[in-house]
């Protein structure tokens, strides 16, 4: 971590609470059942890597040599909390949309075409 001039202690800072919440969710998903998972593990993943942005940025600065770009750091400036607003979304899509465990039966399945494949009705006289 000295390579982009980040003391470890930082990184351990900033990366610890996303992590333990990976751990947090990935056993509440293991033992919840819920309607999607996958929205939970992609929200997740996109808080863990809206904390990691930053450092992924200074590292690619440090190995590319492209520092002092006031107009890319502006950039990643509005990355971040743009990537945390998705993962938020994520958490209220996964929360508010509903599994449906009811099985299909006969009677609630349409028995006759409508429309014009219908047949036509027969009057009694």
């Amino acid at each position: 971590m000295e390579l982009i001039g980040v003391p470890a202690y930082q990184l351990v800072r900033s990366l610890g609470p996303p992590l333990v919440l990976l751990a947090v969710v990935a056993v509440l998903i293991r033992r919840r059942r819920l309607a999607r998972p996958g929205l939970l593990w992609a929200a997740v993943l996109a808080h863990l890597s809206a904390a990691a942005l930053p450092y992924g940025w200074l590292l690619l600065q440090a190995t590319a040599g492209v520092t002092g770009t006031t107009l890319v750091g502006l950039i990643m400036t509005l990355l971040q909390p743009a990537v945390e607003f998705g993962a938020w979304l994520l958490v209220l899509g996964a929360v508010f949309t509903r599994r449906d465990d009811r099985p299909r039966d006969a009677a609630s399945a349409p028995s006759a075409p409508r429309g014009r494949d219908r047949a036509p009705a027969v009057r009694p006289r």
